[in-house]
C-alpha cells in the first residue's frame, strides 16, 4: 500500500538524478505519519534528494515510493529504540540479511543514524554496515562523497575507506572483548592500526537550523510546518541526553533566519511548530513573539515543543492562547528543590507556581508537567513533596487543569548519570504518586515502568545483546519477552540486572568509550560529583567508591 506522497507540499526542489546516480533507499522504521513528522528524517531525505549523484526512494512500514531493482545504499533514521524490530522486518522484506556479517557485495551497504544510534549503537552494531554519528549537516555529505570514490570497489575496501571519514563508524572493524561472558566489557578496539581508535560525533556549529522540507495533512501533526529555533539546551540536566549529546547550545538568528523561515512555511500552511529542547531560552524569543503577534498571523495555529518553566510569563501564554493553543508543558522533574539541585534543574518552587498562575492568567486551560521518579539521590519523602507541590498549584491557579506525566529515571550514554542504574523502587514510587494525586482530582499519567527497564537495557547495552534482541523479537515486544530471552541465553551474557539496575564503577570501560561525545569522561565525572554533593546522608553513592 503506497503512502500518501501525493498530498505532500514540498518546500525544496529535488534534483534530477544523473544517469550514473547511485541508488538509495532511505527508510523510517515506522508508519509514514510518524516518519514524515520527524524533522530529522525530513532533513536527511531532502539532503539526499538534492544530490544529482543519488536516486532516492523513501520507505516506511506502511508504504514506499517506487524502489530500485538494485539498491546500493539503504539508510535508516532511528529515533526510538524498539523500532529495531521494524528495521529487521524491513531488511527481510527486501531480501537483505539481518546481520551485516552475512551480506555480500550484491547487497546494499546498510547505514543508520539518529539519536538512538548516535548515543549508543552497540546493541544494534551487528545489523549495520555503517553508523553515522552526529549531525547530518556535517556527516551525511562526507559519507556520500567518500562512498562515491569507492563505489566500484569490493565491500571490504569500501568499509575500510569509509572508516576514515570523521563521524562514520564501521562496527565490523572494531572488536569487543569481555572480562568473562557475563562480566563487564574489557575493551573495544579497532581490528588493526589503520582504523581510528576513536570516532568523534560530528557537530554542526552553524546557526542556520532546520525547517520542514515537506508539509502534509497525513503527518501526525496535520499540516504542521516545523522550525528549529534552538539546538541543544544550556541547562544540562544531569540525566538529559537531549542536552549532553547535542552540545553546544546553538540558536537561529531572528532576522535572516527565523523570520524568513516562518514566512516560507506560512505561505503553504497555517500551522507552525517551534522546535528545540529549550525554545524559550532563545535570546530573541520575546522579539519572535512580537513578530508572530502581527495581524497577518492572526489565523496561524502555534505549537511550542518545550518551554522552560521560569519563562512562562503572561505574554507567552496570551500569545499561545491567541494562536489556538490551550495547554502548555513544562518539565519540573521533582517537587523537591534538593532533587532539582541534584539534576542541575535551576528552578525554584516559586517559579513553578508563577508558571501556573501565568498560564491561567494568559487564558490557557491546562498545564502539563513532567516529572521523574527514581532520580539518583531521591528519597521517598521527595515524592511526597512532588505530590504536595501539585496540590499547591491547584490552589494557586484554581480552574487550571493539571496533568503530571511521570517517567522513571533511565541512564543514558554520554551523560553524568550514565553510571547509575534504574532504581528498583521507582515503580512503587510511581504508584505512591498516583495514590496521592488522583483523590485530589489531578490527572496523573505515569509512563510504563516496564518500558523503562527495556529502555535502560538498550541504553547501556553492548554487542552481547544482539542475540537477545533477535530472541525477544521472536517472543514479542514485552518485558516478559526480554526476560525470557535472558533466561534462554543464560551464561552467554550478563543478567538483566547488570544492564538495568547495577551502578557501574567509574573506571569500568563503557560500551561506547570508543565513541566520543561532546564532553570527555573526566568532565562528565566532574558533573557527577557536583550532583552528589546534594545527596542526603541517607542516599548511598556506591559508584563513588
Amino acid at each position: 500500500m503506497p503512502a500518501p506522497f501525493h498530498l505532500e507540499k514540498l518546500l525544496f526542489t529535488p534534483a534530477v538524478p544523473s544517469e550514473q546516480a547511485a541508488t538509495v533507499i532511505f527508510a523510517f522504521p515506522n508508519e509514514y505519519s510518524v516518519g514524515i513528522t520527524s524533522l530529522g528524517y525530513q532533513i536527511i531525505w531532502s539532503m539526499l534528494a538534492q544530490r544529482r549523484d543519488l536516486a532516492v526512494a523513501r520507505l516506511f512500514t506502511d508504504g514506499h515510493e517506487p524502489l530500485p531493482d538494485q539498491t546500493e545504499l539503504l539508510g535508516f533514521s532511528m529515533s526510538w529504540e524498539l523500532d529495531y524490530a521494524n528495521i529487521l522486518t524491513m531488511l527481510e522484506a527486501l531480501d537483505i540479511p539481518i546481520l551485516a556479517s552475512d551480506r555480500g557485495h550484491e547487497h546494499p551497504l546498510v547505514f543508520g543514524g539518529g539519536p538512538v544510534l548516535t548515543a549508543n549503537p552497540e546493541p544494534f552494531a551487528a545489523f549495520f554496515d555503517v553508523v553515522l554519528l552526529g549531525d547530518g549537516e556535517v556527516v551525511l555529505d562526507a559519507f556520500i562523497d567518500t562512498y562515491q570514490t569507492v563505489r566500484g570497489c569490493d565491500r571490504a575496501t569500501q568499509l575500510r575507506r569509509l572508516a576514515q571519514v570523521p563521524g562514520v563508524y564501521i562496527p565490523a572493524l572494531y572488536r569487543a572483548t569481555y572480562s568473562d561472558p557475563t562480566g563487564p566489557l574489557a575493551a573495544i578496539e579497532p581490528v588493526d592500526a589503520d582504523i581510528p581508535p576513536r570516532i568523534e560525533k560530528q557537530t554542526y556549529r552553524g546557526n542556520t537550523l532546520s525547517t520542514s522540507a515537506v508539509v502534509t495533512a497525513k503527518a501526525a501533526w496535520e499540516n504542521i510546518y516545523m522550525v528549529e529555533v534552538v539546538r541543544s539546551c544550556p541547562e544540562m540536566c544531569r540525566f538529559c541526553l537531549a542536552s549532553y549529546l547535542t552540545l553546544p547550545f546553538r540558536t537561529a538568528p531572528l532576522a535572516g533566519g527565523l523570520i524568513p523561515a516562518v514566512e516560507k512555511g506560512m505561505a503553504v500552511t497555517d500551522r507552525l511548530g517551534l522546535l528545540g529542547a529549550s525554545v524559550t531560552q532563545h535570546p530573541e524569543f520575546d522579539a519572535l513573539l512580537d513578530y508572530l503577534n502581527q495581524p497577518q498571523f492572526d489565523d496561524m495555529r502555534l505549537s511550542i515543543a518545550s518551554v522552560r518553566t521560569n519563562t512562562v510569563n503572561q505574554k507567552l501564554t496570551e500569545t499561545l492562547t491567541r494562536h489556538g493553543t490551550k495547554s502548555i508543558t513544562i518539565a519540573i522533574e521533582s517537587g523537591s528543590e534538593r532533587v532539582r539541585q541534584i539534576v542541575n534543574k535551576k528552578l525554584a518552587t516559586e517559579e513553578i507556581v508563577a508558571a501556573a498562575v501565568n498560564a491561567k492568567a494568559g487564558g490557557l486551560s491546562a498545564l502539563k508537567l513532567y516529572g521523574m521518579a527514581g532520580i539518583p539521590g531521591e528519597m521517598p519523602e521527595d515524592l511526597e513533596t512532588t505530590a504536595a507541590l501539585m496540590v499547591q498549584l491547584k490552589q494557586a491557579a484554581p480552574g487550571l487543569r493539571l496533568t503530571l506525566g511521570c517517567s522513571t529515571f533511565v541512564p543514558k550514554a554520554h551523560t553524568p548519570f550514565q553510571w547509575y542504574g534504574v532504581d528498583p523502587q521507582a515503580d512503587k514510587r510511581l504508584k505512591l504518586l498516583q495514590k496521592r494525586l488522583r483523590p485530589q482530582g489531578i490527572d496523573f499519567r505515569p509512563e510504563s515502568y516496564n518500558w523503562s527497564i527495556i529502555q535502560a537495557m538498550i541504553s547501556r547495552g553492548d554487542r552481547r545483546l544482539t542475540p537477545l534482541l533477535l530472541q525477544a523479537r521472536e517472543f514479542g515486544d514485552s518485558l516478559g519477552s526480554y526476560k525470557r530471552a535472558f533466561k534462554a541465553l543464560k551464561g552467554e551474557l550478563p543478567p538483566l540486572e547488570f544492564y538495568v539496575h547495577e551502578h557501574w564503577q567509574r573506571d569500568q570501560p563503557l560500551p561506547w568509550d570508543h565513541l566520543q561525545g561532546p564532553l570527555p569522561k573526566p568532565t562528565l565525572l566532574k558533573h557527577l560529583d557536583d550532583a552528589t554533593t546534594h545527596f542526603s546522608a541517607a542516599a548511598q553513592t556506591p559508584i563513588l567508591a
